[in-house]
């Protein structure tokens, strides 16, 4: 930015052009903005991100994002203690909650298996997965890891812990989305919908 824009708006922009998605002229137009926006706005914001950071833990059992520790879920009675869900990111535990469909509990690993970015193992939650497993009473553990080469590489390697352990390990079925046509699907996807059928 020009050494005619005051300090205080360099600095808000260098720290919002910080934030995944945000370029430096988004952060200088966000700056200006919150610079314009009534007092009590740029305040709740600054509230909003402190209580933020003050707030929220990460659950003591499934490592997802909450208020408490342990979270909800995990002391929710009526959620099956036999299943577990396996998820990448906490975002991933919202995405399969708005489907209504499964009940059971979650673990968060915080990240996938990227050897490139120097993510191993011992980065991930893996450790405290395999430990819950020998605490509880689980019998399938769901791998919802993302349809990429890290998801396939942290579900395999899931896969290859887990099975031993007598615990039925299954994967989220992949092929074509809703309202798709076949002309338009990649030779991936329906190479998956062909291996992922199932009977009618």
């Amino acid at each position: 930015m020009s050494t005619i824009t005051a300090k205080p708006i360099v600095r808000l922009a260098d720290e919002l052009s910080r934030l995944p998605g945000i370029g430096p002229k988004t952060a200088q137009r966000l700056a200006y903005f919150l610079l314009r926006a009534p007092e009590g706005q740029a305040q709740a914001l600054s509230e909003a991100i402190i209580e933020l950071k003050q707030k929220v833990v990460l659950c003591s059992q499934c490592f997802n994002i909450s208020e408490t520790a342990p979270c909800t879920v995990c002391t929710d009675p009526a959620r099956d203690a036999s299943r577990i869900c396996v998820v990448e990111e906490p975002l991933d535990v919202l995405a399969i909650e708005r489907t209504d469909q499964y009940k059971g509990k979650y673990h968060v690993l915080h990240g996938a298996l990227s050897p490139i970015e120097g993510i191993g193992p011992d980065e991930l939650k893996i450790r405290e997965l395999l430990q819950r497993l020998g605490d509880e009473v689980v019998q399938e553990v769901i791998l919802a890891t993302n349809p990429n080469l890290e998801g396939d590489a942290t579900a395999m390697y899931l896969t290859r812990l887990i099975q031993p352990l007598g615990i039925i390990v299954t994967r989220l079925a992949r092929g074509l989305p809703v309202g798709g046509d076949l002309e338009y699907a990649d030779e991936v996807t329906l190479s998956n919908a062909l291996a992922g059928r199932s009977r009618v």
